[in-house]
């Protein structure tokens, strides 16, 4: 499988072509959302013969962020070697900000490590978008039943990372441009503690692509040019968890606030 950033930074170029769409905010949005339609219908065409695997996830991810690129964006991603040297299957844990991360980390991550998402079970019943989910083997969850969301997290997660998955978890309830403490559970330590799997904490601000104000998912693109993705070092779980929770709470609040400067 390729591996589309070879390097463990990688920034955009200075010198990349950009589509002449990218200078006035409408046209942008339209140009970024008509290659968005395009690849994911083509990846909904592929899982519904059976052929959406994880290389084809990687590349519909790689061609998200092309599509971003070119539309302006400029992606600083760091800390790529993090995960590369860890050996075994880890939790990714991290900050959600927009749908951008949801369709961008498999061209991030693949092939180094094999992701699967802990997602909203309303994701499995979107339009297109949705046949693609569910072709992967990715965690559902109501969110409407916290004992049964903890339940499913844990038990499915503790199977797919036993099968070499590393499962990543958006622990805030919901998109947010900000951390809140007490909103960003503790589920992903747990599942990182009960498999011993090491935890992978990420921190990324994608709020190139916004939030709408009559349909949440698609927001006007490219007002915030930068799009960062940053991976921190592995953190074993060495007792109760908690302070481990803190540290990842602490690291994605100081990545934010440095990026907002």
């Amino acid at each position: 499988m390729e591996r589309y950033f070879a390097n463990n930074t990688y920034v955009t170029p200075s010198d990349l072509n950009i589509h002449f769409s990218a200078n006035l905010s409408l046209t942008r949005t339209l140009h970024f959302y008509w290659k968005l339609l395009r690849i994911t219908l083509e990846s909904a065409k592929i899982a519904k013969r059976g052929g959406f695997n994880d290389e084809k996830w990687a590349k519909q991810g790689y061609k998200t962020i092309c599509a971003a690129e070119k539309c302006g964006a400029k992606l600083h991603i760091t800390g790529l070697e993090n995960f590369r040297e860890c050996k075994e299957p880890v939790v990714f844990i991290g900050n959600h900000m927009s749908v951008f991360e949801t369709y961008a980390l498999s061209g991030i991550i693949l092939p180094d490590k094999r992701p699967v998402f802990v997602i909203k079970q309303d994701l499995l019943d979107y339009p297109f978008f949705g046949v693609v989910m569910k072709s992967l083997r990715h965690v559902p969850v109501g969110r409407q039943n916290p004992r049964d969301d903890f339940r499913a997290v844990i038990e499915n997660g503790s199977s797919l990372i036993a099968e070499g998955f590393s499962p990543i978890i958006f622990p805030q309830s919901t998109r947010m441009n900000k951390i809140i403490p007490e909103k960003f559970n503790s589920i992903g330590v747990k599942l990182a503690k009960k498999t011993g799997a090491p935890i992978i904490p990420f921190a990324l601000k994608t709020d190139f692509w916004g939030t709408g104000k009559f349909f949440k998912d698609f927001g006007a693109v490219g007002k915030c040019k930068n799009i960062y993705f940053d991976f921190a070092q592995a953190v074993r779980v060495k007792t109760s968890g908690k302070e481990e929770h803190e540290k990842i709470i602490a690291y994605i609040e100081n990545k934010l606030n440095a990026w907002s400067v």
